[in-house]
């Protein structure tokens, strides 16, 4: 194809398909030109509404002016110098940021990755060093990344974990709670026990990784109560508590992480995806002595917390307080959830209906039982969706929940637009 010949989605998806592997799944084969806070254009100049927000990437909006702009000056000064060589401000001032704004009990610091599986991984090797001990607990439904170490963590195997084993050793699952599936907080803390009993000694236990809302596994709130259970039993037995905020950090539940909705004050978080708004960029942020535990050249890589990444976060942090971003996420996850109990007085397959400011989703199930989650009603859902303008995802354990990620930035008449598309469609299938 020449540059100058005007591609389609057709065209442009056979030639993916031809030179991408199988491995890396693209939901729908229609490819973005440009966006802009909520919305998407692709290559043919169709619009549509984002209710994925890139997988949860764009709290602040697609290309936020003040975002593009610092972009666009750090890309004039230092695109690439590696932190361990030759160090840079942009990296400082977004430490000196997370450090002061981070729910950690007393000093924190702040090292800077790329990805938020990255993060994950080097979570673990700091728990590791700092308490001497290589067990993990994480929870069944969550998801941790796609490395190794971030993919024994996950506790979900299809599609993640297929065919990658062995895993790392020393990690274990138990229950997340899901009291609408049937799984309590006394199910998760007796699982928990159990384990102390049956497979690891709480004495060789490193880290409890928690997700204060699961994001993949389905939108799940750990409550107030369950978080400080956690708490209660990580300090009786020296173990470090990771919050996973990869997906529910920066703004998306009303809080800047998640876990504040607690006051329950993680060991650890790490944090991503709409950290810098698109740009690669994840942190681990943790007391000072646990983060200082790890030996120098023990933590690092070669694109970790690139300038231009550092710049685009640092503005992500201003705009959340300059624009009131926080509210602004409360707000949104009041009218979304006022309008999905609308949506669900006409229709019987939307079970419950679940959200912690802006991360709200909501579960199809055959004729309103929850012991026949729907994923085929899911999966018609969000592909009769794009056929009408909007990006919809779902999720969960069982592939049945719709998350919606818009922008939080999003204008009220788009948001409900996308809305009455879910309304409309809901009706047909």
């Amino acid at each position: 194809m020449t540059g100058n010949q005007k591609q389609t989605n057709k065209t442009l998806w056979e030639r993916r398909l031809k030179n991408v592997p199988r491995g890396v799944t693209t939901a729908y084969p229609v490819f973005a030109e440009k966006a802009k806070n909520a919305e998407i254009w692709d290559i043919e100049g169709k619009r549509f509404i984002d209710f994925g927000g890139g997988i949860g990437v764009q709290n602040t909006g697609h290309c936020h002016p003040k975002v593009v702009a610092a972009i666009h000056k750090q890309v004039d000064q230092v695109l690439h110098t590696a932190f361990q060589i030759m160090p840079y401000e942009p990296y400082i001032v977004l430490a000196e940021k997370l450090n002061a704004k981070a729910p950690i009990d007393g000093e924190a610091k702040t090292i800077l990755f790329s990805s938020g599986a990255e993060a994950l991984e080097n979570a673990v090797k700091i728990a590791r060093a700092a308490t001497g001990r290589p067990g993990i607990i994480s929870f069944l439904g969550g998801f941790h990344g796609r490395t190794m170490m971030a993919l024994a963590l996950t506790g979900k195997v299809i599609p993640y974990k297929k065919g990658f084993g062995p895993f790392s050793s020393d990690v274990y699952h138990i229950p997340f709670p899901m009291e609408y599936h049937g799984v309590t907080e006394d199910d998760s803390i007796k699982a928990l026990n159990n384990l102390f009993k049956a497979d690891i000694d709480p004495s060789r236990v490193a880290a409890i990784a928690i997700e204060p809302v699961q994001g993949e596994g389905g939108f799940y709130i750990a409550s107030p109560s369950f978080l400080k259970k956690l708490r209660a039993i990580c300090d009786e037995h020296g173990i470090l508590l990771i919050a996973d905020e990869v997906q529910s950090g920066f703004a998306r539940t009303g809080k800047l992480f998640a876990i504040e909705h607690s006051g329950v004050k993680p060991d650890l978080i790490t944090t991503a995806k709409s950290l810098a708004a698109g740009m690669p960029l994840s942190a681990v942020i943790g007391k000072t002595s646990i983060m200082d535990s790890v030996e120098p050249g023990g933590l690092g890589g070669t694109y970790a917390g690139n300038p231009v990444a550092c710049a685009a976060g640092i503005a992500v942090m201003d705009l959340i307080e300059e624009e009131g971003i926080l509210q602004k996420s409360v707000n949104l996850g009041k009218l979304l959830i006022q309008e999905l109990n609308e949506i669900k007085k006409t229709n019987t397959n939307i079970g419950e209906i679940r959200g912690l400011g802006g991360m709200v989703a909501f579960e199809l199930v055959e004729n309103g039982d929850h012991h026949k989650p729907s994923a085929d009603m899911a999966k018609k859902l969000t592909t009769k969706a794009l056929e009408h303008g909007l990006v919809l995802l779902s999720c969960g354990v069982y592939g049945n929940v719709i998350r919606i990620l818009v922008p939080i930035t999003a204008e009220e008449s788009i948001v409900k637009e996308g809305l009455n598309i879910i309304a409309k469609l809901l009706k047909e299938i």
